[in-house]
């Protein structure tokens, strides 16, 4: 995955908490919890439906030291994305930016630009406080992704994705794929079903992940205001491959056989590994959002 070197990155549309305190959360149940938690929000939604609360927690942060605004002097160009990570993530989110702001209106819905947010440790959003353990998420509240860049590590570490560059690409698409849903209304269409393999948790989960095949099938020819040419100048089948992987490593029937040994289709949320890869391929191989309509399949 390569950026365009000359391009310009738009540092506003990134809040780089890093290194400010976000107050105390607890994640009850110690290491099973973590566990309960990884399966339910992986890569999900707002973390307020997990019932978290206020007190003295555990979390993960990310590996250095990150100062908060680090994004806005380090990240200038393509080619600051093309060397470091947060930059990359910087040039991610103008991409998709840029795609969602012209493919939305085609379909006659208005969009609004969604934030980034770079934090470390814990955060507070308008869905309420959410640690690093929660993984990235969305926050219909406010508008905004959150990531913990020390995720990417845990998921090759804990989940045994082999990781790079497009892998969190993938993953930072995806959380720009419930920002779309927001938009459309797909996000209300949830409700109380939340859990079961053929859930509406698992139907936006797995829409959200087209999203982000869709996405990666346009990357490289939706060009930059600034410069006219693509932020993104190349994606490799290698990089496409990094992407399924992400995919099957957060997959429901994976993380439940690697917490506990066996699968439980009847206390999934996401999908499974292969329903996970199967959905990201039909958004790239189409490019077409309405070849992603979940929520009236048949056969996930």
């Amino acid at each position: 995955m390569q950026f365009d070197e000359q391009a310009d990155l738009d540092t506003s549309q990134v809040e780089d908490r890093r290194g400010i305190p976000g107050g105390n959360l607890a994640i009850g149940g110690g290491a099973v919890g973590l566990i309960v938690v990884l399966v339910a929000v992986l890569l999900g939604v707002d973390p307020k439906l997990l019932g978290l609360s206020s007190g003295g927690g555990t979390s993960s942060s990310s590996s250095g030291v990150h100062t908060a605004g680090e994004v806005q002097s380090a990240c200038k160009t393509g080619a600051d994305a093309n060397k470091r990570q947060d930059c990359r993530i910087v040039a991610v989110t103008n991409s998709l930016q840029e795609f969602w702001r012209a493919e939305l209106p085609k379909r006659s819905i208005a969009y609004k630009p969604a934030d980034t947010v770079l934090f470390t440790g814990r955060v507070n959003t308008a869905c309420g406080l959410a640690t690093s353990a929660v993984g990235p998420f969305y926050c219909s509240g406010d508008l905004k992704a959150y990531f913990d860049l020390g995720f990417f590590d845990e998921l090759s570490t804990r989940s045994g994705a082999k990781g790079g560059p497009f892998a969190e690409s993938y993953v930072v698409a995806h959380e720009f794929g419930h920002h779309v849903q927001t938009l459309t209304g797909a996000m209300q269409k949830v409700g109380g079903d939340r859990q079961g393999a053929a859930s509406a948790s698992v139907r936006l989960e797995l829409q959200a992940d087209c999203y982000a095949g869709v996405w990666a099938h346009h990357a490289t020819t939706t060009p930059q205001p600034s410069t006219g040419r693509p932020l993104i100048a190349s994606i490799t089948d290698q990089d496409i491959a990094q992407g399924l992987d992400a995919a099957s490593a957060v997959g429901d029937d994976r993380i439940q056989k690697q917490a506990t040994g066996k699968i439980n289709p009847e206390a999934w949320t996401h999908g499974s590994s292969e329903q996970r890869k199967a959905w990201f391929t039909t958004g790239y191989r189409t490019g077409d959002m309405a070849q992603c309509d979940t929520f009236s399949a048949t056969r996930l």
